[in-house]
Parts: C-alpha cells; sequence; structure tokens
C-alpha cells in the first residue's frame, strides 16, 4: 500500500436524543478494500454519511483528511469533486427517468447547454456492461426490480472520476450471481487504483474482497482487523460487532409435520400474471404453492424468477396483470382483488422495498406500527393514543428497535431498524399467513437472529410463513419445505432434509415447470 487515502479522526455525531458516533476514527489504505462492520445502529452508516458531506463540516466534531489534506465538505457535490462518491443503501434514483438519465442527471454530456444523446446513449451502454446489467439505457428505471437499480447506482458512480467508492450494503438486494459479479467488479476496480470502502453484513462478502476490517458497536470503534490473518475468522468478527460469541446462526428448529388430511392454510393454485407493461411476457407462470400453518416454506430463484410478482400479485394483486389461478385459505376459495381483501383474509406480505411499499418514512414509528390495524387501538372511530403507544412501545423493545422513543420519525431510523418497523407492523394486524419477501435484507447477523426467532416464534404459534430469500443459507437454516423458481415458473419442490444449495440452485437455473 502507498499509505492512507484517507483519515477520519475522532468523529463525534450527535442527534436530538442519540450519540450516533463517540470518538470514531477510520484509517483506509490506498487502493485497498477496506470493509465497515457493526450491527444496525452502530453509526456505519452515519460515518459515511459525515464523510461524504451528507452531514456538513460543522455538524459534526473532528477531522477528516483525504489526501493528506484536511477536508470540510459542505455537502455531497463538493465530496464528489474530490473524487469521494457514496451509493447509499436506500435508492436515489429517479424513477421516471430512464437509466441513462439516471446515471448521468446532474452530469450530462451536453455542449453549450445541448445534451448529446448520442453520447450518453453509448456511454451509459459501456457502464452498464462493466455492473453486468443487460438492460436498454433507455428503460425507466420504474420498469426494473431493486437489485438492478442498485446496479445502476453503481454504474452512476463509475461515471464519475472516482477515487474513493463507498458502497453501503451493495448487495443487499441481489441474488448470488449478481453478488458475484458485483464483487468481481470491486476487485477489478482495486486494479484500477480506485480505492473502495465497502459496508456489508455478509461476512462471506468480506472474506473474499476485502484487505482490512474496521467493526463499529454503539457508535464507537472497536477494532480494525487485517481480512487475510489466520486469527480473523468469522467468529472473531461477529464477536466485536455484537459483543457476544454466536455459537448458532439460526433457532434450533423442530421440522413441522402437518397433520394427515389438514387443509393447508394457504393454498395458490395454477397462478399466472402478466408483466404491467409489456402485456405479453408471463412474469408468473401457472404456478401452485401451499403451506400449512405452523410451517415456514420457502421460495428460492434468481433475479426476475418470479418470486416478488408471484406474492404481490397474491397479495391484493398489487403487481402486473391478473390472468388465472385461485387463492384457498383452509380450504375455501377467497378473493383477494385488493390489499384490504387479502388483510381481511387474514394474509400480510411484508415488501422488499421497505422504502417504497412499507414505510411511511415521515411518520413516527408509533403511527406506522398501527397503521395496518388502527380498528385495535380505536374506539368509536377515535384512535386511542393512549394504546397507539401501549402497543408501538411493547414492539420496540420486543423487536429491539434502536430509537430514543416511538415518536422518532421512520425516516431517521437506520435500515435494519426500518425493517423491524415493518415487521412489527404486520405482526400487530395479526395474520395467520405472513408472505416475508427478503425479510432480512441489509439487517447485521446479531438483529438477523432476533428477526429469525420472531419468525419461528410464529411459527410455532400455528401461523403460515412464507419466506422468500436471496440467500440460500437462510432457506436452509428457516424452513420446512423449499419451492424453487426459474422465469416465472416453478421448478422444484424440496423438504428440509432434501435441499442444499447445489440441489436449489440447479433448479434455480433451470427453464423448465417442475413436474407434481
Amino acid at each position: 500500500m502507498a499509505g492512507p487515502v484517507l483519515e477520519m479522526r475522532s468523529i463525534v455525531k450527535t442527534f436530538p436524543g442519540v450519540k450516533a458516533l463517540s470518538d470514531v476514527t477510520l484509517t483506509v489504505q490506498q487502493g485497498e478494500v477496506h470493509a465497515i462492520c457493526g450491527e444496525n445502529g452502530a453509526g456505519k452508516s452515519t460515518l459515511m454519511k459525515v464523510l461524504s458531506g451528507v452531514h456538513p463540516h460543522g455538524s459534526y466534531e473532528g477531522d477528516i483528511l483525504f489526501e493528506s489534506e484536511v477536508c470540510s465538505f459542505k455537502d455531497i457535490r463538493a465530496s464528489e469533486h474530490r473524487g469521494i462518491v457514496i451509493i447509499h443503501q436506500e435508492l436515489a434514483l429517479v424513477p421516471y427517468l430512464s437509466i441513462a438519465e439516471n446515471i448521468f442527471l446532474g452530469n450530462e454530456h451536453a455542449t453549450r447547454g445541448l445534451i448529446s444523446w448520442t453520447d450518453t446513449l453509448r456511454h451509459a451502454s459501456e457502464l452498464l456492461r462493466r455492473v453486468g446489467l443487460d438492460e436498454n439505457p433507455q428503460t425507466r428505471v420504474a420498469d426494473i426490480g431493486v437489485g438492478k437499480q442498485q446496479l445502476v447506482e453503481i454504474a452512476k458512480a463509475l461515471s464519475k472520476q472516482v477515487k474513493l467508492l463507498i458502497l453501503d450494503e451493495p448487495t443487499a438486494a441481489l441474488n448470488d450471481e449478481d453478488s458475484g459479479k458485483l464483487l468481481d467488479l470491486i476487485l477489478e476496480l482495486k486494479t484500477q487504483g480506485i480505492t473502495s470502502i465497502i459496508i456489508s453484513h455478509k461476512l462471506n462478502e468480506i472474506e473474499r474482497v476485502a484487505d482490512s476490517v474496521t467493526i463499529l458497536r454503539d457508535g464507537r470503534t472497536i477494532e480494525t482487523l487485517d481480512v487475510k490473518a489466520p486469527e480473523t475468522t468469522e467468529d472473531r468478527i461477529i464477536s466485536g460487532m455484537v459483543g457476544r460469541d454466536l455459537e448458532h446462526r439460526f433457532p434450533e428448529r423442530t421440522p413441522h409435520h402437518p397433520e394427515a388430511g389438514a387443509s393447508p392454510a394457504l393454498e395458490i393454485r395454477d397462478w399466472t400474471v402478466f408483466h404491467p407493461i409489456d402485456q405479453q411476457r408471463k412474469v408468473v407462470d401457472d404456478v401452485s404453492i401451499s403451506v400449512r400453518r405452523g410451517e415456514i416454506v420457502g421460495i428460492a430463484g434468481l433475479m426476475g424468477a418470479g418470486r416478488t410478482e408471484l406474492a404481490m400479485s397474491v397479495f391484493g394483486r398489487s403487481y402486473g396483470r391478473y390472468a388465472s389461478g385461485t387463492v384457498l385459505r383452509d380450504g375455501k376459495e377467497i378473493r383477494t382483488k385488493s390489499v384490504s381483501e387479502a388483510v381481511g383474509h387474514g394474509i400480510a406480505y411484508v415488501t422488499e422495498d421497505r422504502k417504497h411499499y412499507g414505510l411511511n418514512l415521515i411518520d413516527t414509528i408509533n403511527r406506522n406500527i398501527s397503521l395496518s390495524a388502527l380498528g385495535k387501538v380505536a374506539r368509536r372511530g377515535v384512535v386511542d393514543e393512549h394504546e397507539e403507544r401501549k402497543v408501538s412501545e411493547g414492539f420496540r423493545k420486543s423487536m429491539n428497535i434502536k430509537a430514543p422513543t416511538v415518536f422518532e420519525p421512520v425516516g431517521k431510523l437506520s435500515g435494519g431498524n426500518q425493517q423491524k418497523v415493518v415487521l412489527s407492523k404486520w405482526i400487530f394486524a395479526g395474520p395467520e399467513v405472513l408472505i416475508l419477501d427478503e425479510p432480512t435484507r441489509g439487517i447485521d447477523v446479531g438483529a438477523k437472529f432476533e428477526i429469525y426467532t420472531v419468525i419461528d416464534k410464529l411459527a410455532a404459534e400455528g401461523k403460515a410463513v412464507v419466506f422468500i430469500s436471496s440467500e440460500l443459507p437462510e432457506l436452509l437454516g428457516m424452513c420446512d419445505r423449499i419451492y424453487t423458481m426459474a422465469a416465472g415458473r416453478l421448478t422444484g419442490e424440496f423438504s428440509r432434509a432434501e435441499a442444499s444449495q447445489e440441489t436449489l440452485m440447479r433448479q434455480m437455473t433451470k427453464d423448465k415447470e417442475v413436474t407434481r
């Protein structure tokens, strides 16, 4: 290494009622990939917002040295001018502009005020190839999935003269294949002299790409480790993150064996849905699945397999154009043409995109939790604020939501704590069937165990759980049965004993319907 490119010294950042960072120190060497780990609320994203000027100079204490010069960034444009580019965990794209327009927004290819669309589209195509995204640059961002939007963000960052690239949970929304391509890209950028800081909860990713890892806990620097050193094990990192050892990644679970002859709590038969724009393309093609009370059933698939499309279309026809299929609850056919109908039949859906569909970010924890079932905290049509607060306080404690009060705006919480609020909201509604779409996306290993324990408890209480995840170890550790999907079709069904990562991946890469 050629010496430090970045030094952050004694950084202190305080929000009303919360000290987010307390005397944090970080040193990043020129040309390295430096990982930052910590539980939700540890201060990782806040530290990077300080570095990038999102929290401007004067709003924090301490010093930032970049390329040996003291920096006082007043905003994100000032840090980008120095070559520091941050990609936030929550995406910041304009949905109704094209991919190309988003990539060069504020950095347009223009001469005398006129944009050259030929240059824009050509350069956008080159950047999309670099990040492994096979999309027309003229496609609207609103018409691609969350995972692909993350790749557009990375392409946007690469369009600038980057010296230090900061990636906050860059693979949280990506499947294993696309995550691998992205990690390879980070290593390729390293060979080009670009330094990267990656915030990730996925320890296998850190082991693969990082040179060093700094661990934060409760807003403080715990230690910085050489990732390649023999003593830097996953257990060592986890212990530093949570302040305790985690002997097991998943709760001990006895596989569920449904009663003979009992009807499934939820059964979906011959479900077919067309794309909302390209109405000749099937995104869900004749899919049939079932889940019984007390059972956790997983759905595995690569990006574009149709998992989220299936879940959203069943939950009130929230995605695409319904073509055919039936939904049954406890053996009886039900209507789920609207979200209110689905909720009325005891079905809840925890979305993978909490920012747009799961939460009201400008409202409080208190109000977000109660919104799914206001009738439970109302008397004669008027919300009992005391009861509402009692309920939300209960969830704040039981779900370990890190916030000073339940009146904290949800938009100020870390991504993982926001996810806990989403889960609390739907658990409060008291559903019999929960469809969980990437429920631990962007959540650290300590908080994941807490979420897994909640899910396991719900199943033990007789709830039926559908568990969609891009992390195969998560599905294998939590589920009684696992379905696989590819290209909108069901390709396999496996018991807990039959399933393995190799078996699931083999079926996830097929384009052939399973024989049932």
